[in-house]
């Protein structure tokens, strides 16, 4: 009787990847052959051999299935599987109160696909949500709340992930980290975020990639490149893997700006996520990627008209040389999952991160600033009436940098059973970097060299630096999580934590004490109010350490914004359809500042922390179906941040007839008097009174299969100033930021479709082709500005304006 039986085991979980207890698991044909999961999903179960018999596994909660065996004398069958929760409307609603109650917001991956983007990164889904900004397509950097593109963390599965270090410009990025096609979930907050994520003054996005449950894959290619993912199970449900593959080229855009030459940009990543079920209680994950992005442009020319309708000018300039920007990025991450039970999770990770940057640069330009004619009666209106001066610049450089970082971390997690969790972590990080800068310019207007010196031939902005530094940093943390319900229903959920930080470069502790606080009334109308404050500390990175001449101040210490965050939402039914509400106030007392500049995307800061300052503001939101079936959304964000810092008084000059000394401007340059002026508050380079975005979808109701996409951003001017690097004087304004990109798509294949014939296609779940026009009412949007000097020293703000309207086709596959 003992040889005629079989075993079979393995583990249940459920479409969420966690364990099921409490399955039965019964014999169809023999009821007395059953047992049931444990804590961690686990079972085994002795069945008849030698004949087919059916295996049902059922659960209350989850949809029961049946699954056929046959076994042989003394085999042991290992057999995992997965069950679908009967309710998927009501765990979600689970799954939404308990991260409403957080300030963080889930996003739906999907939208990617839809959304026109020019840089193909996952970044641009970020640019429109609440209290982000971005006025740049190119670049995948964004600014939330008044703070600058450093200010803000990315994880990939608890893995902090780096932008480069040298770009200069947004075409100069190429790809960020993350893959959209291998993303499952992503997880954005715009502040007064959570005592477990990391040191960082304004937001968090924390992207974990899919664990794969069949095979599958997608694939899409379009004029700016292209893309394919693939991902699959092994038949034993032991090992998963999700891969993916991208090249980038934004040649076709880059063609449009106002510099021609011949651009030769690329773009190109792999990246793996594999997963191993070792056994119910242990899993491991392993995160791999490397990256080469390259930037090679050889100008020609350059024509750009600017300046008022009066005294409108033109600026010429003809080039000679190139500029190469090219980086290789290597990470690779391992982190092992122990279960012991069903109340303790234990997550131990370690990660290498390499970056490899080179920046080589040679370029010459010999420059003409003409004034156009104004006077439309005259025939040559609008053409050169004279010239206003000549010159010649020549940029150099031949900068290297190399980045090693090291992580050693251990993140735990327990569960009580009265709805609270206690969360702790320890992380240890080694860094090496390794800089090598060598920069320098020289102008020449009319034959003299700027600044003018009879003997000497003197260059401007001079750079000469080769700096190694190793340091190390060790992090903790500790949170607790709990909720209280009210005898009237109302509940109070309470998210407290503190945080730790030691640098041995700097020799500075910090410490961050973080809190929030969610109430939720049982009121008529579906309201929740969340509080929010703590000490968010950013200890500096290598960028922050290096000041405006190349230098680096070691005792620079970490910046601080203490966050107060006031929050309420509301969920609502209009038009038959769910919609929510969502209204921020905020208010960041920022110490000890790093202040910082800003052109085009790269930061350049001035490695003290002299100055305090403040961002303050108010966000909306209202998203939901606006039309049947489809989400769309709008926000709108006001803004002040403003700083302050001795450094910026400064003295003004008169002569003996009480003029100001302008230079160039005024006859008498003698100084006779003088007055101090302290300028107090000025703003930040980030301050922007005004954004709003908006992300609209559309369909034919008779043909669905039509789709119409839009994204609109709007902000107002930025401050900016002379190539000085004095703060008080780059508070002029740039233009505001206006731009609308708009998709149409065509669901050739439908993903339920029903099959009624066989062909090649059937292999494919569906499949889409998008026509995208970017910069749809061609505005011409200012990054930055080239400054051009006459023989007198004065100068001219040239702007540099972004991309012009041009048309995409991508097709795009699933499989």
């Amino acid at each position: 009787m003992f040889a005629q039986k079989a075993k079979i085991s393995g583990i249940v979980k459920g479409t969420d990847d966690d364990p099921i207890p409490g399955v039965s698991i019964v014999v169809k044909e023999n009821v007395n052959q059953y047992t049931q999961t444990n804590a961690a999903g686990y079972y085994e179960l002795e069945v008849d051999a030698e004949k087919p018999i059916n295996v049902i596994f059922s659960n209350i909660s989850f949809t029961a299935k049946s699954i056929a065996f046959h076994l042989k004398s003394g085999e042991v069958k290992m057999f995992n599987t997965v069950m679908s929760f009967k309710n998927t409307l009501k765990a979600v609603e689970i799954i939404d109160q308990k991260t409403r109650a957080e300030e963080i917001t889930s996003l739906n991956t999907k939208w990617f696909n839809q959304l026109p983007t020019t840089t193909g990164n996952i970044e641009d889904l970020i640019k429109t949500q609440i209290g982000v900004s971005s006025n740049n397509e190119l670049s995948s950097g964004y600014s939330v709340r008044g703070g600058n593109y450093d200010e803000n963390l990315i994880y990939v599965n608890d893995i902090e992930v780096y932008r480069p270090f040298l770009a200069r410009s947004g075409q100069q990025e190429g790809l960020s980290f993350a893959n959209p096609n291998m993303v499952q979930n992503m997880n954005f907050s715009s502040g007064g975020f959570e005592t477990k994520y990391g040191d960082k003054m304004s937001s968090v996005l924390d992207i974990t990639y899919r664990k794969p449950l069949k095979f599958g894959g997608n694939a899409s290619a379009s004029i700016l490149g292209g893309n394919i993912q693939l991902e699959g199970i092994s038949k034993n449900r032991l090992v998963s893997w999700n891969i993916g593959a991208r090249y980038r080229t934004n040649q076709y855009l880059l063609n449009t700006l106002d510099t021609k030459g011949e651009y030769r940009p690329s773009s190109a990543d792999i990246q793996s996520f594999l997963t191993f079920d070792i056994n119910p209680k242990w899993k491991v994950e392993w995160l791999s990627s490397f990256a080469n992005n390259r930037y090679l442009v050889i100008p020609s020319n350059r024509e750009t008209n600017f300046g008022t309708v009066n005294q409108a000018l033109r600026l010429t300039i003809y080039f000679d040389g190139q500029d190469l920007m090219q980086y290789n990025t290597l990470l690779t991450g391992i982190s092992t999952t122990y279960k012991p039970n069903n109340q303790l999770k234990l997550k131990f990770i370690t990660s290498a991160y390499n970056t490899n940057e080179e920046e080589l640069y040679t370029v010459q330009g010999q420059y003409y600033i003409d004034q156009l004619e104004a006077d439309l009666g005259k025939p040559n209106f609008g053409q050169v009436a004279f010239n206003r001066g000549i010159g010649t610049f020549l940029n150099n450089g031949r900068n290297y940098l190399n980045a090693n970082v090291y992580n050693a971390e251990h993140k735990g997690t327990y569960y009580f059973k009265n709805k609270t969790e206690f969360l702790w972590g320890l992380r240890h990080q080694i860094e090496q970097i390794n800089d090598r800068l060598g920069e320098w310019r020289m102008i020449d207007s009319a034959g003299y060299v700027i600044p003018y010196s009879p003997t000497d031939i003197t260059l401007t902005d001079v750079y000469k630096t080769n700096i190694s530094l190793f340091s190390q940093r060790t992090m903790a943390y500790s949170q607790y999580n709990f909720n209280y319900r009210f005898k009237d229903s109302s509940e109070l959920f309470v998210n407290a934590g503190v945080r730790a930080n030691y640098w041995t470069l700097n020799k500075q502790l910090v410490v961050s004490p973080r809190i929030t606080l969610s109430y939720k009334p049982n009121w008529k109308y579906d309201w929740m109010f969340k509080f929010s404050t703590g000490y968010y500390y950013q200890p500096p990175f290598y960028r922050e350490l290096r000041n405006i001449d190349g230098t680096v101040n070691t005792s620079v210490k970490a910046q601080l914004a203490v966050h107060y965050v006031l929050t309420a939402d509301n969920n609502f039914t209009m038009w038959g359809r769910k919609f929510k509400f969502i209204t921020a106030a905020y208010f960041k007392d920022l110490r000890n500042l790093n202040p910082y500049e800003i052109d085009n995307v790269r930061i350049r800061y001035f490695a003290n922390n002299n100055s305090i300052g403040y961002a303050t503001g108010m966000d909306f939101r209202v998203n939901g179906e606006f039309v049947k079936g489809i989400d769309s959304w709008m926000n709108l964000g006001l803004l002040r941040t403003y700083e302050y810092s001795p450094n910026n008084i400064h003295y003004n000059y008169y002569n003996k007839e009480g003029e100001k000394i302008v230079r160039g401007y005024t006859f008498d340059q003698v100084k006779a008097d003088s007055q101090r002026v302290d300028p107090g508050y000025i703003p930040r380079p980030t301050d922007q009174l005004v954004t709003f975005s908006m992300f609209f979808q559309d369909y034919l109701p008779r043909l669905p299969q039509f789709k119409f996409n839009l994204n609109l951003q709007f902000g107002s001017g930025l401050p900016f100033g002379p190539p000085t690097h004095i703060r008080w004087q780059q508070i002029l304004r740039m233009p505001p930021y206006r731009r609308v990109d708009a998709g149409f798509a065509y669901n050739i294949l439908k993903e339920n479709r029903e099959i009624k014939r066989k062909n090649f296609l059937n292999h494919l779940k569906d499949m889409w082709i998008f026509v995208e026009v970017f910069n749809l009412l061609d505005v011409q949007n200012t990054v930055s500005y080239t400054w051009v000097h006459d023989v007198t020293g004065n100068m001219y703000a040239v702007p540099n304006y972004l991309t012009s309207r041009q048309i995409n086709l991508r097709l795009q596959v699933k499989f």
